[in-house]
């Protein structure tokens, strides 16, 4: 039997999504992930097989073939367990979800069948809502922050276990409260009167934040100008909520979300020693790097 779900990978601060297609038939035990799939997405087997065990579910003892499409995107991350596992329930016939292709899921399960949050939850949400899903269902733990997209309703689980009773109507969870978005800086973070003297300096600093322009600061080791262009935020106008929900996206990717809601615009100083691949971003699968920490605020070059 063949039954399908949705989900999402993240490539970069973008959630790309991912038909998870899951195959059951006669034949020799075995189960076999195709399209791409990291480390992480091949270990989904073990995780998946265990939770469904712990959680009351029989494995079925059959050939099982999942198949993530498109092949020709590089799957990675262990976010694809929650839509691998339910759409094998819905394969072997122990989950009569009817309305699995309009929904999606993302999350990563614990062996016991608890869900553990995954990083890009508010990409997901996003990208949900943009591909024409009804809803999307994520850990607990991501459901205030996938909360802050409207547009597209967010079931929060903690468990495996609770999707029979959400597909039977026997559960019917409230839409988690959205995360906070704080738009200006929290009371005693740096300013720009901690900056004595420097008239000219300050000058700079204000005709840079005033048209959005670059600076370039030179000065011998503790002139201050690290200490100024710290304080330089702090005289920019508050976030958008467009722009903090960007900020949070990034950050929420990155697995920083935690220090994009402490409010106001975000300041990177990378390093001197900074790659070009930390610096700009890169790796396999790419990565954000500092310049795209810095987006909407500043970054202060090594």
């Amino acid at each position: 039997m063949l039954a399908t779900a949705r989900t999402f990978t993240l490539d970069g601060i973008s959630a790309r999504p991912v038909r998870v297609e899951v195959d059951v038939h006669r034949g020799l035990p075995n189960f076999t992930i195709v399209g791409l799939p990291d480390a992480a997405v091949r270990e989904a087997r073990e995780r998946v097989r265990a939770a469904l065990v712990n959680c009351g579910f029989e494995f079925p003892l059959r050939r099982i073939v999942v198949n993530l499409a498109p092949a020709s995107l590089r799957k990675a991350g262990p976010g694809m367990d929650l839509a691998i596992a339910a759409a094998l329930l819905s394969a072997s016939g122990q989950l009569e979800w009817e309305g699995l292709a309009r929904v999606a899921l993302a999350g990563e399960l614990a062996l016991d069948g608890s869900t553990r949050p995954v990083q890009g939850a508010l990409a997901m949400a996003e990208a949900a809502r943009e591909s024409g899903a009804e809803s999307i269902v994520l850990p607990a733990e991501n459901g205030p922050e996938a909360a802050l997209v409207e547009g597209v309703g967010v079931i929060a689980v903690e468990a495996l276990g609770q999707l029979p009773g959400l597909v039977g109507g026997e559960w019917n969870p409230p839409r988690p409260r959205p995360l906070p978005l704080q738009l200006s800086a929290a009371p005693g973070s740096p300013d720009l009167a901690d900056l004595r003297g420097q008239p000219h300096l300050r000058h700079a600093l204000e005709v840079a934040a005033a048209g959005g322009h670059s600076l370039m600061m030179v000065g011998p080791p503790g002139a201050g100008k690290s200490l100024a262009a710290s304080r330089l935020p702090s005289i920019l106008p508050p976030l958008a909520p467009g722009e903090a929900l960007e900020v949070a996206r990034i950050a929420s990717a990155c697995g920083r979300l935690g220090s994009a809601l402490s409010g106001g615009r975000p300041f990177r100083a990378p390093h001197h020693t900074i790659s070009a691949a930390g610096l700009i971003g890169g790796g396999a699968p790419p990565g954000p790097g500092e310049a795209t920490l810095a987006h909407e605020s500043i970054r202060l070059e090594p």
